[in-house]
Formats: structure tokens, sequence, C-alpha cells
């Protein structure tokens, strides 16, 4: 409630009144199933208890007035009636202007605001700060105009603007676990139906996130250079996407593709099937194969997709090395440094913390960030 309360008392002290409503939405982690939502596949996220929250008030204009505390409390505004175009001196704002314009093109109609924005996820570290601040902005501009959303479209919403205002092409999994997390709950997403089954988590089970503070962006050419690679993939294969295909299909036609094209495809296949396994493996608390299945997990975006760097490699052997079984660890995210996760039962908590601060900044020269979270209920919660 911290971060309602100090939106509420920010926007009593910039704008000079209450807020009608504050609203929030939080980050995520994903436990596996990496570079698999683009390819219509399978993805098993939780959300997370660091959330971005704002607080709004309609206005009787049409103008949207923005201010966002953390950022020291810069500023930005547009006006609904005109052509939304992007910020270059705010660029954070573009994708609370690229959610208004995807509400405005289907139809939603949307009143003036003034609103205050703020956030404790960490920014650029594979959390999903864009996409909680996707969701939030949904939620908010749509519940202050008296209109109704649920969360699967809000989530659709959000992905839209980032795919075609703010310009990366993301999957779907960061808008929908966002929106429609479960608290005490993982979430195996069908990012082709978007179909949603909840997973369990062990009554003991803790997510340790480790920030290796090596910055990277999704907004890059890498990241949409390995959604292409998938797609050429998926066409030699003659499928719609690499969900619809298996390793036999794959290896029959290893050589009427690049040998990069090839691995790129064989990670999103074996992580699909790791995925499926691995959320029955939660819901029975199967700590070896959970263990078991994100090494293979991070072995592959390492080897075959070609997205860890040196530091988050070392996070995950360190950690791997000093829970053994008792638990999995691999990268989370886009990719190119940002976080790892680590699933454990509360008992190893502390044996992770203890070898990240012992040996992380030593061996690398980076200070890390370490995140205890619990699943938590999304914006649009069941």
């Amino acid at each position: 409630m911290a971060l309602i309360d100090d939106a509420r008392l920010a926007f009593v002290r910039l704008y000079g009144g209450q807020p009608e409503a504050c609203y929030q939405a939080p980050g995520r982690v994903n436990l596996i199933g990496e570079h698999t939502d683009y390819n219509d596949g399978f993805v098993l996220p939780a959300a997370i208890d660091y959330h971005t929250v704002i607080a709004g008030k309609r206005r009787e204009d049409r103008r949207v007035t923005l201010v966002a505390l953390d950022l020291n409390e810069a500023r930005s505004d547009f006006d609904l009636d005109e052509p939304i175009e992007k910020d270059p001196r705010a660029a954070w704002s573009d994708y609370i202007r690229g959610v208004c314009k995807v509400l405005l093109s289907q139809g939603y109609r949307l009143t003036g605001a003034d609103l205050v924005i703020t956030g404790n996820v960490p920014q650029g570290a594979g959390l999903s700060s864009s996409a909680s601040l996707e969701v939030v902005t949904a939620r908010a501009m749509v519940g202050l105009s008296g209109e109704i959303l649920d969360g699967t479209q809000a989530a659709l919403v959000g992905q839209q603007a980032e795919n075609q205002f703010v310009g990366c092409q993301c999957g779907i999994m960061d808008q929908l676990i966002s929106a429609r997390g479960q608290r005490g709950h993982a979430a195996l997403i069908d990012c082709r139906t978007l179909e949603t089954r909840r997973v369990p988590m062990p009554a003991d089970a803790a997510l340790v996130i480790i920030n290796s503070n090596v910055k990277r962006g999704l907004v890059d050419s890498e990241y949409n250079q390995r959604r292409k690679q998938c797609e050429e993939a998926a066409q030699t294969l003659a499928v719609k996407a690499l969900r619809d295909a298996n390793m036999v299909q794959l290896e029959a036609m290893r050589f009427e593709m690049t040998e990069k094209v090839y691995r790129r495809a064989r990670h999103v296949i074996t992580e699909n099937e790791r995925t499926l396994l691995a959320a029955d493996a939660l819901a029975n608390a199967d700590w070896p194969t959970i263990s078991r299945l994100m090494a293979e997990s991070h072995e592959s975006m390492r080897d075959d997709f070609e997205i860890t760097v040196p530091p988050i490699d070392g996070l995950v052997e360190m950690i791997a090395d000093t829970i053994g079984v008792n638990g999995g660890v691999r990268m989370t995210g886009g990719g190119f440094g940002g976080c790892v996760v680590a699933l454990v039962p509360d008992a190893w908590v502390g044996a992770v913390l203890d070898v990240v601060q012992q040996r992380y900044q030593a061996e690398y020269d980076i200070a890390p960030n370490v995140y205890v979270c619990h699943p938590v209920d999304g914006a649009y919660p069941d």
C-alpha cells in the first residue's frame, strides 16, 4: 500500500485535490519458457510483488497530463483529439501515449485525465516494468472514463501499444500475467489461444530474483533479429509458428536452413516441451525435475539462442552449485543482461543470498540487486 499512498499524496501536492482512484499492475518473472511467446508457444510466469501505480482524476477537457514521480517528477502531456505521437523529450511517456492511441482506435471513449505515475518494478532488468505500465495505464484510462475492459483485453492493448507505437515486437506474456496473475500461483499460458492454467506454487516456494546489473534493452536489433530468425525457421518448416513443429521435423529440414536459424528453432521447440513439463513439476513440488528443466532451459538460451552474457552465466552456475536439486535457476527475460531467477524452497533462500553476495561482485566487479518475491494478483484478478 505504500506505493498507492505515495501516489495519492503526490497527486494532492501536484494537482491540488484528491485523485478519483488509484490503480496498480505488477511486474512479472518468467520461471521458464523464454522467447516462446511470440512463437505461439507456452510460458510459465508469475506476477510478483513489485508494482506500477497510477493515481488519476478525470478532466473536463481532452488533455492527458502525466507526472512521473520516479523520474524527478518529469512531466508530459498530450491531447486525445490530436494525433498522438512520441515525445522525444519524455520517452517514458510513449507507453502511456501508445496505450491511449490503441484504446481510441478500438472505439473506447476516453476522457482527459491528470495522472501521477510511480512504481518499484526495476527498470531494464527483465521484470516487465513496461508491461506493468501499459496494463495499469489501460486500467486507469478506461476506469476513469467509465468504460469496461477485462484483463485479457487490457493485455492485448498493451502488447499492441508496445509493438506498433513503442517499436518492440514483444509477445503477449508480460502483459497477460501482469493483468491476470493470481496470488500463490504461476500461470501456464498458451500464447496462441491465451488460455491460462493456474499452477499452484509449492507452499514453501520463494522466487529469488537477482538483477545482474548488466544493462540491456529490448527495443534493439538483437531481440527483433531473434524473432525474424524464428519466423524464417517456421517458414522453412511450413508451419504457422514454431509451436507447431517438433524435433523430428526440425532434424529432417536441418540442412535447408542456416546453422544459426536451426539452433534458434531448436531452442524454441525444446523450450516449449520443458515449459509444459515444468508446470506439472511445479504443481507436484517436484524440486529435482524443476532443477533439471531450468538448467536445461538456461543451457539452451546460452548455446542455441545465444542471449546470455558471462556475468549471467556465472550467476546461474554459482547458484546451481549451491542449491543442487533443491530448486532451479536460470536467466529470465529477453536476454543480454538483466535478471536471473532462482525458484527454491524458503529454507534455501539464505544460501542463495549468501553465495551471490560473497561471489558475484568479487568475480565480475558489478554489484547485484536481489529481490525475494512471491506470486501476487494481477491488475485484473479473476
